[in-house]
């Protein structure tokens, strides 16, 4: 639906949690929808903001992992369209990369477990070459410890950062609204969704969409049933800065401790710890040393760099590692949460998922491994129509 069209006819839609998940979601559906996104703090700013922008459906997949690569995958191919649309509806770049992956071995014992890695990789079929070290120092120089890598053409990356702020450009382009530090409780009557509930007011919907990410279990409102097993997985960073007309990298590098994603503006993202430690945020040193010393072994050269920001975020992660989308026990209620580390990567594929649940009725069949019901294979969620 055109900006300005009549939409007292359309249906009313209410997204929690304005990350990346919410905000694509919420674009997608503008067009056609009245779309309201409330978000607890500022648009964009949690795990959306705090992530690397790494797109690897290819080296990020492990043993267990082998039906959330279809899903990854297919959101992987919808990206570089993805990117241009966001691009073209925002006005805004996003810094969209195809220069490919490259994991980095730094010693013998790192070299075996590459290898494993990259023959259960490609025995799913996913695209790889095998380099040696002086192959990989070729196309990345100031990887002076490289004994062994392995290329991925396919796995690229984006700018989250300037991502988020394009979706919510857009999505407002499009006729949605947004309420920040806006803490939004679901509300249920008679098995169905009324709408959703800010202090003292109701925003009445039609559809309900919990896109909250490591706070989705903790929204108040929410029956027991509908919960989704989320917890928050904390993550460290930080970032250096290179020069942007000599960066150190041009590829994100995977090594052996850390990851390196190199920016257009010369920014070299440095990531990320992984740590139980519920809803904690605070930067700690062992954090940011085992930060620094993993990117030091692989690229020396980040010596010298300044360190521009660290910060930490909140992965929402599931106990298999896979989101949660689909309906919910609740009528009308959907869930769109616990992407984990693929959040960004999975945007595309869960908006149009998500869209279509809405619009037609129907979920994706690529999707419906990936229903709170895997948990409770008992319960049955029911059609949002």
């Amino acid at each position: 639906m055109p900006q300005g069209s009549s939409r007292s006819s359309a249906p009313r839609i209410a997204i929690i949690g304005g990350g990346v998940i919410g905000l694509a979601i919420g674009w997608r559906l503008a067009a056609t929808c009245r779309v309201e996104i409330f978000e607890r703090e500022r648009v964009g700013r949690g795990a959306s903001w705090a992530a690397a922008g790494m797109l690897a459906a290819g080296l990020e997949t492990e043993p267990g992992e082998e039906r959330l690569l279809a899903l990854t995958e297919s959101s992987q191919r919808m990206w570089p369209d993805f990117a241009r649309e966001v691009e073209a509806a925002s006005g805004v770049g996003i810094g969209y990369r195809a220069d490919g992956t490259i994991a980095v071995a730094l010693n013998r014992d790192d070299a075996e477990r590459l290898r494993f890695t990259y023959e259960f990789q490609r025995d799913l079929g996913i695209a790889l070459d095998w380099l040696s070290g002086a192959q990989a120092r070729a196309r990345e120089p100031h990887l002076a410890g490289a004994v062994a890598g392995v290329f991925s053409a396919s796995d690229h990356a984006v700018d989250n950062r300037l991502l988020v702020g394009a979706l919510h450009a857009a999505f407002i382009r499009s006729g949605g609204v947004v309420h920040e530090n806006a803490a939004a409780a679901v509300v249920v009557d008679g098995g169905r969704v009324r709408g959703v509930a800010v202090a003292d007011r109701l925003y009445k919907a039609d559809i309900v969409i919990v896109a909250a990410g490591a706070w989705s279990r903790e929204i108040d409102g929410l029956p027991e049933a509908a919960r989704p097993p989320v917890r928050p997985i904390k993550g460290q960073m930080l970032a250096l800065a290179m020069n942007a007309d000599a960066p150190l990298l041009r590829h994100v590098v995977w090594a052996p401790k850390a990851y390196l994603v190199p920016r257009r503006d010369g920014r070299l993202v440095i990531g990320a710890t992984v740590e139980e430690r519920g809803f904690d945020t605070q930067i700690t040193a062992g954090g940011l040393l085992a930060l620094l010393e993993g990117a030091w072994r692989a690229v020396p050269a980040i010596e010298e760099l300044p360190v521009l920001e660290s910060w930490a975020g909140l992965r929402p992660g599931c106990r298999d590692d896979a989101p949660v989308i689909g309906p919910s026990p609740v009528e009308g209620l959907i869930l769109a949460t616990g992407h984990h580390r693929n959040g960004i990567l999975l945007a595309p594929i869960t908006a149009a998922a998500v869209a279509e649940l809405v619009l037609s009725g129907r979920l994706p069949e690529a999707i419906r491994p990936f229903g709170l019901e895997r948990f409770a294979p008992a319960a049955t969620a029911r059609s949002v129509a």
